[in-house]
């Protein structure tokens, strides 16, 4: 497949046009048909309808579009490992949810920087199901996240098992107030966990799918919600948050995903680094 085809398509597909697409790629509009000519010769099938009111996607074109995507993304992948920055020996792509940068993937970061210098690093964050598609097209090697799944050529390890806790800014009592309890979006797994310990709670009147910004607003308010023990622990050593004694915790592990295919040698330092940042959050 030719990697600048396929950047035509995407071209041709975000403009909605030929001659827009030139342009933006600094073409002709000859050399762009010529592309998306070979293209469709390749696949065999058209992959533009081209009307009086500019260019629409066909079926097989709307099938294409994912692939050239990945396409694109494996290239740039494989580019920036080859083209090596100078006194380095490997690049490792690792991404990882929102959630879990701070602090578990800064303190990875770190330590990949203290321990292997020679290791050119790029990290970025992503949405679960983007990172799962990411690693198991090559796109990145290494993910990071909760709840991974198991598919096919994907290796999944359990990297820490963390623990939600319920906490508060409330005085001691065994009982915070209901009504300024804060539901943060945990996932489905705890959310069924969380109804059938509080069957008689009903809908909390704030919910928030961030951690971080669920502990800005509680600490700000005041009330009580659940969080890793890991990331509170700071708030509750000077006191701003205690635990809720006598309530239920609930296990939210966290895993490492990789290609099955990757460097054994690379995996292993990835993964020490990741076990040591981890450790940490103990």
């Amino acid at each position: 497949m030719d990697i600048a085809a396929a950047k035509t398509f995407l071209e041709v597909a975000r403009t909605g046009s030929f001659v827009n697409a030139a342009a933006a790629l600094n073409l002709t509009q000859a050399a762009v048909s010529a592309r998306i000519r070979v293209l469709e010769e390749q696949l065999d099938h058209p992959v533009f309808v081209r009307g009086k009111n500019g260019i629409t996607l066909t079926r097989a074109g709307e099938q294409f579009m994912r692939f050239a995507t990945s396409l694109i993304q494996t290239w740039e992948n494989a580019r920036r490992a080859v083209a090596l920055p100078p006194g380095s020996e490997t690049v490792v792509t690792v991404g990882a949810e929102l959630s879990l940068w701070n602090p578990l993937l800064g303190h990875w970061l770190l330590w990949m920087r203290r321990e292997r210098p020679d290791f050119a690093l790029r990290v970025g964050i992503a949405p679960p199901e983007t990172l799962m598609q990411q690693v198991q097209e090559g796109a990145i090697d290494v993910a990071v996240l909760y709840g991974a799944p198991q598919r096919p050529g994907v290796v999944t390890e359990l990297l820490v098992e963390e623990r939600l806790v319920l906490v508060t800014t409330e005085p001691a009592t065994d009982s915070p107030d209901e009504t300024k309890h804060v539901r943060v979006d945990w996932g489905r797994e705890f959310d069924a966990s969380y109804r059938a310990a509080f069957p008689e709670r009903g809908e909390a009147q704030v919910s928030i799918s961030y951690g971080p910004l669920a502990l800005e607003y509680l600490l700000a308010t005041g009330g009580s919600a659940y969080f890793r023990k890991g990331f509170i622990g700071p708030w509750l050593e000077t006191g701003q948050l205690r635990l809720v004694p006598g309530s239920p915790e609930f296990p939210y592990p966290a895993y490492i995903v990789h290609s099955s295919k990757l460097d054994p040698a690379v995996m292993a330092c990835v993964r020490e680094g990741l076990r040591a940042s981890a450790a940490l959050l103990a």
